[in-house]
């Protein structure tokens, strides 16, 4: 890199520190309250005591074991607990809470903490190639640990996002050129399971395009083309359920900035257990190792960051806090090459050498 060059980035470098940082005066996230209304109702009313995501969660998949219809259950529950019931994403798609409704609760912990141990054992694979020696990839794995803090809980087995973030991290680490069959069923399950997923696919579908892979690029779009038939039928089915008193989500346009993201990146992961000026920075110099990878997985894997950060940013309330478990399993693998990163951007950015000629003349 020319000196030059490697002195803007080193500013930008800063830069993206500094902008990380924001999140010190980011407001934290908070519980729903009467995030929604009907246009002809009164909504001065919050929630019950106690009421929380986690709780409607757990009462959809108990209703939904018991033996009744899933949306049914799933509008009683969101009225009862002064949740929206409109547009119909404000409720979320059938496919978890059916599968662990049929399944005993060990068994639903069991499969996601091996879903995460596949996450992991896909990334150290993926990184093997690119790490010199067992302690860099050591720590490349206890880093996709990290990442994972919050999925390993299984007291948050019923969040969406817990399932479709590792599924979006493994579709990541199994994508080869010439080999994307697996990435692309494991992204059709993160859709299946939290729809903010399409995103993600929708990503991976843009960059095979581009690179001229039209049998994967068309294999990312069957998949967009699937959820959205399913899409259809559970907004066919949402309003069967739902009458003109429901309520309705005020939207989301929370436009909290991207100090936001940082903050929910940070309390989504092992980050959690820093300061949160230091888990900023390290979250910062994270996303900056994975600019440093010159490697078609390292692109994809930003363009997602970037793409879910503007998300929380402009979107995302501050009860939406669990947006970001989408791309924290992996985020802090970055760390790994932004060691040598940064070392070959100094060391590019203080060379002094000259070359000078001199011509002799005999």
């Amino acid at each position: 890199m020319p000196r030059t060059q490697a002195r803007i980035g080193l500013g930008l470098f800063v830069l993206l520190l500094a902008a990380c940082l924001t999140a010190l005066g980011s407001p934290g996230p908070r519980p729903s309250a009467g995030s929604g209304s009907a246009p002809n109702v009164a909504t001065a009313d919050g929630p019950p005591p106690g009421q929380t995501d986690l709780l409607l969660y757990q009462t959809i998949v108990s209703g939904v074991g018991s033996g009744a219809n899933y949306y049914t259950v799933a509008a009683e529950s969101q009225r009862m607990g002064h949740y929206p019931l409109k547009p119909f994403f404000a409720v979320r798609l059938p496919t978890l809470a059916v599968i662990q409704a049929a399944l005993p609760q060990t068994i639903v912990n069991l499969l996601l903490l091996l879903l995460c141990v596949a996450t992991i054992l896909a990334w150290v694979t993926r990184l093997r190639p690119e790490t010199t020696g067992l302690v860099a990839l050591g720590i490349a794995g206890l880093l996709v640990v990290g990442g994972l803090y919050v999925n390993l809980d299984p007291g948050f087995v019923v969040f969406h996002e817990v399932w479709a973030g590792p599924l979006i991290a493994l579709s990541l680490a199994l994508r080869r050129p010439g080999h994307w069959l697996s990435a692309v069923a494991f992204g059709l399950s993160a859709m299946l399971i939290r729809e903010t997923a399409l995103l993600y696919v929708a990503i991976m579908a843009v960059f095979a395009w581009k690179d001229g892979a039209r049998r994967e690029a068309l294999a990312w779009l069957g998949a967009i083309v699937i959820f959205a038939g399913v899409l259809a039928l559970h907004a066919y089915a949402v309003a069967l359920v739902t009458g003109p008193l429901d309520r309705v989500s005020a939207g989301w346009s929370g436009r909290e900035g991207f100090g936001f993201y940082v903050t929910l990146a940070t309390i989504s992961s092992g980050l959690d257990l820093l300061p949160q000026w230091l888990a900023s920075l390290v979250l910062g110099t994270s996303l900056f190792g994975w600019l440093a990878w010159r490697d078609a997985t390292a692109t994809r894997a930003l363009a997602m960051f970037a793409g879910y950060a503007a998300l929380i940013a402009l979107l995302a309330r501050s009860d939406n806090f669990y947006w970001a478990l989408m791309t924290t399993p992996v985020l802090l693998v970055g760390i790994v090459f932004a060691v040598d990163g940064l070392r070959d951007m100094i060391a590019a950015a203080r060379d002094t050498r000259r070359i000078t000629v001199t011509r002799v003349i005999r």
